[in-house]
């Protein structure tokens, strides 16, 4: 069965254990999940209803956006799973002989670039869903708008974890263009991400109050 799949209290309970996965990468992409899911929620409430005529055909896109994104973010646990794997076994690699030490530095240097791989992603289809957010706070039914400000909480956690798991794997890459362009994408989604985040969460707690 693929992480995703599993019933939330088997998901928290292998969460919980001291079994490799799921770890934080698949932990921040269901949260983003989640998030997103909240998202959603508001737009379905806010269909339908005469009084949001006038942006139904533009709530229905940001649904369309978000359900896509739910189910890239839930893919995402599971591969976050996958590409840990050979990582792992590359820690256990020999380091006997200086054939052996180039060896798993090598492994070490791939595996570590496949890893950065689906925390950026994640980084980036959280970073789509907290300007789905943004948006479905400004149009979307104020009768839900707490669930926009809890949505986007959770995106805005996802998209720092995504950063973290990045900035571990990092550490065994030597390809210095690599991490360069790592670290400037992932730096730019965090900034521009938690601005917008942290916008979008204002203008929620204004409308509540």
């Amino acid at each position: 069965m693929k992480m995703a799949e599993k019933s939330s209290a088997h998901f928290l309970e292998a969460l919980a254990s001291k079994a490799p996965v799921p770890g934080g990468g698949g932990a921040a992409a269901m949260g983003g999940a989640i998030g997103m899911a909240l998202s959603n929620m508001v737009g379905n409430l806010t269909v339908g209803k005469k009084k949001f005529a006038d942006v139904e055909d533009e709530v229905k896109e940001l649904l369309e956006k978000g359900y896509a994104i739910i189910e890239e973010l839930k893919a995402l646990v599971d591969k976050d799973a996958e590409v840990f794997e050979p990582l792992s076994k590359a820690y256990g690699l020999p380091k006997e002989t200086p054939e052996e030490k180039a060896h798993k530095v090598k492994v070490m240097e791939d595996c570590s670039k496949v890893a950065c791989s689906v925390p950026m992603e994640i980084m980036r289809k959280s970073y789509e869903g907290i300007k789905i957010h943004e948006r479905m706070g400004q149009i979307g039914t104020k009768l839900a708008i707490s669930d926009v400000g809890c949505g986007v909480v959770f995106l805005k956690a996802a998209l720092i974890s995504g950063q973290l798991n990045v900035l571990i794997n990092l550490g065994a890459i030597k390809d210095e263009k690599f991490v360069s362009d790592t670290v400037a994408e992932m730096n730019n989604l965090l900034e521009e991400g938690s601005r917008i985040a942290d916008e979008a969460l204002e203008l929620v707690r204004e409308k509540i109050s």
